[in-house]
């Protein structure tokens, strides 16, 4: 089983910057995928980023170039380096772990950009 808890979210202006984390615990032993989802109200959860054991990315279109995700192995930990944002990134982001063919959730953070 593994437990996710986040941090970081919070309010900012547009142009600013946030970073989130996500500390993973449990029994685990190399966790094959990490990454982040959002929700805005109204609209289906989506993906943001995701990073491999090997520290293979994949960004969303609208977020490249503008968010960083990055791990830490040892740690069991995934961040996400959130610059330049813009009104229409506010939403509950959600920390996503992949191990052991099972997907695991945070409970989220709120991410509001005030324009």
């Amino acid at each position: 089983q593994v437990q996710l808890v986040e941090s970081g979210g919070g309010l900012v202006q547009a142009g600013g910057s946030l970073r989130l984390s996500c500390a993973a615990s449990g029994t685990i032993f190399g966790i094959n995928t990490m990454g982040w989802y959002r929700q805005a109200p109204g609209k289906q959860r989506e993906l943001v980023a995701t990073i491999t054991i090997l520290g293979r990315t994949n960004y969303a279109d609208s977020v490249k170039g503008r968010f960083t995700i990055s791990r830490d192995n040892a740690k069991k930990m995934v961040s996400l380096q959130m610059n330049s944002l813009k009104p229409e990134d506010t939403a509950v982001y959600y920390c996503y772990v992949f191990y052991r063919s099972e997907e695991y959730w945070g409970q989220g953070t709120q991410v509001t950009v005030s324009s």
